[in-house]
Formats: structure tokens, sequence, C-alpha cells
């Protein structure tokens, strides 16, 4: 299998599917069909990591192309085409429809079945790297996911060029026996990894693969209404409870990764979206220094770096000024407390690109809040005093439960929320992992990180530090609906921590 080239693997794999790569994400914008809605099918299709066939889904238009492209101010008209053999809903991660439009089972629709469809059609005000991903089961393993980037017209006429690229972790297992034997044996404590110290940094103990991250500390498996927060690894923090096979940027590994063609001494314009089920990861620009300029599609003071933390569900919006010479610069994204890595290359035209190893050079540690508080929003949310305050407890207890209040999905009661209120929300995490809180329907303000208070970035996707870390959000309720509330850890979810609010007009 291994000698086959990739063209002859993929026609001898799958004789029909052209999918080893995503097509090129670089399309331009076209207007919105006069005669109706464009068409997304959801389908199987397969590719290929680390010399064998992959059976995963897939997020496509008619034309090939990978997920949508379109500018600020149009209408979002899509009919959604549901080809994967089982029921779906696709969530379009970052917009702000109609609460009926947002694309969640259970909450704002029921599943497309099998050979259905589904027409949305809403506007879309706001520019931005958005995403669009199933909201079904864990279908978001099997990669059903896409980009979903909204232009801002006002930008047509510089002269940067966009590359998109979407980052998945993958694993060859069935996602549901992956759940139910963590689900029979709490934390794949094999998984576990404890993240180094920065590059710089002195040498810490392993600690058999548990860590303390930024934030937090011991509280020593303290017990809340019968609910054990912690106690499982006495307290200590740890980071992956899934193994994975490989990353994929794109679709693809560093062993064969794609290469976008660049313009020596020009403007490129990253759109990086971490889609991973459960990994969160730093985006590293190995040689090159870039300019952050928009968190989860919103505009942030700019952050020269180049290594960013990409909790899972974040994007990141960096501009790299290209050196003149004609070469090749990798950019890659990095597991946190590990070395697996993938990434994508910018090559002048004509440049050597060289072998790429799938391991980087060194651990690299657990993804915190350094970068959040760094964070500063570009257009803050306007001077309030929060009209409702809550703080919500994350909790975890024996055989992979994971609560929000100390209730799982499916015996909560939505959040109380009234329009026009500015809800403060603070995530306290008793637990020994961190969660990517992800909030639908609505863009928060960060502000503040373990009590201290700070006007940081807006978001719809915050990590929150495991062992005690708090993070304050606030938000204005201005889309009247039933939102989803949950952490974006796939596993996590299904083990339970999802919630909703809910209000009228």
């Amino acid at each position: 299998m291994n000698t086959l080239s990739r063209r002859g693997f993929l026609a001898a794999s799958a004789a029909t599917l052209s999918v080893a790569a995503v097509p090129s994400l670089l399309l331009p914008v076209r207007p919105a069909r006069a005669d109706g809605h464009k068409v997304i099918t959801a389908a199987k299709r397969v590719i290929e990591v680390k010399g064998k066939a992959a059976n995963v889904f897939g997020l496509t238009q008619d034309d090939g192309s990978s997920g949508l492209v379109m500018n600020a101010g149009e209408n979002f008209r899509v009919r959604l085409k549901n080809l994967i053999g089982e029921p779906t809903v696709i969530h379009w991660h970052g917009l702000t429809p109609p609460w009926q439009q947002d694309g969640v089972a259970g909450i704002s629709q029921d599943p497309i079945p099998d050979g259905g469809s589904h027409d949305y059609d809403f506007p879309v005000a706001r520019p931005g790297t958005f995403w669009m991903h199933s909201h079904f089961g864990l279908q978001e393993q099997l990669m059903l996911a896409a980009p979903l980037i909204v232009r801002d017209p006002a930008e047509a006429g510089q002269d940067v060029q966009e590359v998109v690229v979407l980052f998945h972790d993958f694993t060859f297992r069935d996602p549901q026996e992956i759940l139910t034997e963590l689900k029979a044996g709490g934390h794949d404590m094999g998984a576990m990894q404890a993240p180094a110290p920065a590059a710089g940094g002195h040498e810490g103990h392993n600690m058999s693969g548990m860590a303390m991250g930024s934030g937090q500390m011991n509280h020593g498996g303290m017990n809340m209404g019968g609910m054990q927060m912690g106690g499982q690894v006495g307290g200590m923090a740890h980071l992956q409870d899934v193994q994975y096979d490989a990353l994929l940027a794109n679709d693809r590994t560093l062993d064969d990764p794609e290469v976008f063609s660049i313009e020596p001494g020009g403007r490129v314009r990253l759109r990086l979206i971490n889609g991973a089920a459960s990994t969160n990861m730093w985006l590293d620009l190995g040689k090159l220094q870039g300019k952050l300029i928009a968190v989860d599609g919103m505009p942030v003071e700019p952050i020269d770096g180049s290594r960013f933390e990409f909790a899972v569900a974040q994007r990141l919006d960096i501009i790299v000024e290209v050196p003149k010479e004609a070469s090749a610069w990798p950019v890659f994204a990095v597991q946190e407390g590990g070395r697996m890595r993938t990434g994508i290359v910018l090559a002048a035209k004509g440049a050597s690109v060289g072998k790429l190893a799938d391991m980087a050079d060194e651990d690299f540690p657990a993804v915190g809040v350094e970068l959040e508080q760094k964070l500063r929003a570009a257009k803050p949310l306007s001077e309030k005093a929060a009209t409702r305050e809550h703080t919500m407890m994350l909790g975890e207890g024996p055989n992979y439960v994971w609560t929000l209040d100390g209730a799982m999905h499916g015996a909560d009661t939505p959040l109380a929320v009234k329009s026009g209120d500015r809800f403060e929300l603070t995530f306290m995490n008793h637990t020994t992992m961190s969660h990517p809180m992800h909030l639908h329907g609505h863009h928060f303000q960060v502000v503040a990180i373990n009590g201290k208070r700070f006007a940081g970035a807006l978001r719809d996707s915050v990590l929150v530090p495991a062992n005690m870390g708090m993070v304050t959000i606030a938000f204005d309720a201005d889309n009247a609906g039933k939102w989803a509330l949950h952490c974006h850890h796939l596993y996590h979810m299904a083990g339970g921590m999802m919630t909703s609010l809910a209000y009228d007009a």
C-alpha cells in the first residue's frame, strides 16, 4: 500500500471520489444564484492517512469546494442535502441566525434523515472566519465539518492572499467505541500527557502524565453534591483523554502537506480553524512572524508572535509578511502536551519543499490562558453594568460524566435570561481537564480570568483551565431564542457537558 502513489492509491480505494485533499478554498466569491439556494451536501468520502484508506464524511458544494465562502451583507441561502447514510444536522458555528436555523439536534431542529434536505435563509451581516460542523452524535470526529468564510467587501481591494486551513484530530477507531471505553474506564490513562515547560524553561518532572496548568491549583478532589470533583487524578490536570493516529490540515498529514503558492514579499492572511474533536493545539509559524488580527472571526488589537494558543473550536486570523527570498515556509499546528503535529506549506514558485517530520523537536506546553489574557477586542462591548450574573460549575464524576451546574445534558433547565440583559457568566472549572466552552447565537467578551478583570476579546468559544480555573464572559441578550451552551470537547459534550439558555424577544 505504501508504494502506491497518492493518485494511484485514491483511484484504487475510491474510484469515483476525488477526496485526497480539500479542494482549493481560495475560490472567488460568487453571488448567490438567483434561482435558489447554494447546495451543500453532507456525504461519505475516502481520504488517505499514513498510507491507509480512511472512511470519513465531508461537506462540499456541487463544484467540489469544501464548505462555503460568501460576503458579509449577503443572505446565507443554503440547501443542506444529507447523503451520509444516517441522520445529521449541521451547525453554522460563529454565525448568529434566527435560533430555528442554528442547526442543533434537539434544540433548534430535528435531524435531517438520510436522503433528505433542509433549507436555510438568513442575513449575515458580520464578516469573519467561521465554520460548519455536525451537531448530532459523534459525527464531528468523522470530519463532518468545513470552513465557512464570510469576507468583508470593504477589504476586497486589499493585496492580501487568503489561505484557509481546517485542522482535525484523526483516529481510525469508531468514535462510539472510544466513548464506550471512556465511560467504562473513566479517563484513558494511556492517553494522558503532561505538558513540558515552554522553550527555554526548566525541565519538569513527568508526574505520570499529570500536570498543573495556567491558573490552576490542587484542590484535593473536593466533593460537591455527591459528584467527584477532580479526585480521579488527585486534583492534577491532564490534557488528552483520547489517543489519535494523526493530526490533519485540510485532510492531510505532513507526509504530503498542502502547498500554497505564494508571492515572495507578499502578504498572506491565514484563516485557521481548530476543528479538532478534543485536541487543543499550538499554532506554530516556524521561522515566520505573524500578526494576530482576529479570534473567532472577531477583530482584536494586533498581537505579534510566532506561536499562538489555539483551543478546540477557536479560529485565528494571522497576517504574515512573506520574506522576499524564494523559499518555502511551513506552518504547523502542534498538540498541547506533546509533539504530534500537522501543517501546510507556504512556498514561492519553484521553491523546494523538503520532507517535514510529523513530530515537533520538543514537547509543547499545555494550552492555557496566556494569550487570552493579552487579547483586547478592537470593538469591545459598550460600557454597561451587568443586569444578570451567574456562576456555572463545571463538574466531573465517575464513568465519564461531565456536568454543568451538577446536571447532565437532558436533565437541565435552560439558563434564565431576559431580552436586553447584559449577562455575565462565570465558568468555574472543578474538573481535571480544561474545557473549551461555546455559546451559540451570540458573541461574548472575555471580561475576567481567575477574578482579574480586563476588556478582553470578543469570541464564541473560550478555554476554561482545569482545577478551579475561572473565566467570566459578558454578552448582550439581543438574539431571542433557545441556544446551546456546551463544552466543545466532543466527548465531554457527549458525556453530559451541555445545557441551553432561552429567552423571548
